[in-house]
């Protein structure tokens, strides 16, 4: 058990150590097509399994952050073969990868045709391609886009968060952009599960926009907050962490059916990860960000027509 001092020095140190990120400017550079901002089923919100009982924090707030939102980070790591606490190299990929979709049925496997993790992206081309879709991701919903500080904030707030938890930079990057565009300001959604901050994770306390009221500038330690909650988890619910944990594998299948079950609770009995409830295109759409995909059209139907991929909400 990793205690709640090492958990903290490695939330300080890697936030403060790690650099503005790479050509970070104010303002998107080039157009984004619409359909490439979140990609979340109509009301759909996340369901990533809930905690039976209330816990103290193991998990200090990234630096300066307000106490009540220190409260709810609960420092999980990841315990099988895919854990990566050092997440210093960021050029850890295959570069851009291919911004394309395809669609990927089953459960996960590269047997089932999954991507390998060899195939991944690297982390900072993975940002800096992203960081036009960061710029402008507020805008529909009609409150201010990120600035460059804010998008900072961003990478600095993943690198901590990986660092502290395990869980590879690149797949919190997804789930970030999966579920918010990187919006800093992203509203808070309750569609049965309040859905708090950038990754909208299980009633976490970091918000940037909340009953109306948004903060501009989003503070950092509000923005590292965020990401940590989503990855370390909350009081309330599971980060990507322990979804990894819970995705009982030990390869790559294990980040795409931790993408299932934070979005969805659990595994479909089926064990098809486009089915069970919430988002059917979800791990796919996180495989597909892993590769390079950023504004090609979706091939994923799974959402608007469910039998098209033979998903159920079991």
């Amino acid at each position: 058990m990793v205690n709640k001092a090492i958990v903290a020095s490695l939330l300080f140190g890697a936030a403060m150590a790690v650099p503005y990120p790479p050509s970070a400017t104010n303002g998107a550079r080039h157009p984004v097509p619409d359909h490439a901002y979140p990609h979340k089923k109509v009301n759909g919100g996340n369901y990533m399994p809930s905690r039976t009982k209330t816990t103290a924090s193991k998990t200090s707030a990234a630096p300066a952050a307000a106490k009540d939102q220190g409260k709810r980070s609960t420092g999980e790591t990841v315990n099988n073969p895919v854990a990566r606490y050092d997440n210093s190299n960021i050029t850890d990929g295959v570069g851009d990868g291919v911004d394309q979709y395809t669609l990927y049925l089953g459960d996960g496997s590269t047997g089932a045709g999954w991507p390998d993790q060899s195939r991944w992206v690297s982390f900072e081309n993975m940002f800096n391609n992203y960081k036009d879709q960061m710029f402008s991701s507020c805008d529909w919903m009609g409150v201010p886009n990120d600035s460059g500080p804010e998008v900072g904030a961003i990478w600095d707030g993943i690198q901590a968060a990986a660092s502290a938890t395990g869980v590879d930079h690149r797949f919190i990057l997804a789930v970030i952009m999966q579920e918010s565009g990187g919006c800093v300001r992203v509203w808070t959604t309750n569609y049965g599960v309040r859905n708090p901050g950038l990754m909208q994770d299980h009633n976490g306390g970091a918000t940037c926009n909340e009953n109306n009221n948004v903060q501009n500038p989003c503070p950092s330690s509000t923005i590292y907050q965020m990401i940590s909650e989503g990855t370390a988890g909350t009081n309330d619910g599971d980060g990507l962490a322990n979804c990894i944990n819970e995705s009982g594998r030990s390869d790559v299948s294990a980040f795409y059916r931790a993408a299932r079950i934070y979005n969805s609770g659990s595994i479909s009995s089926t064990g098809n990860l486009q089915s069970n409830v919430a988002t059917h295109c979800y791990a796919s759409d996180i495989a597909n960000r892993l590769t390079g995909w950023r504004n090609a059209p979706s091939a994923c139907t799974c959402d608007s027509n469910p039998n098209s991929c033979g998903s159920v909400n079991f």
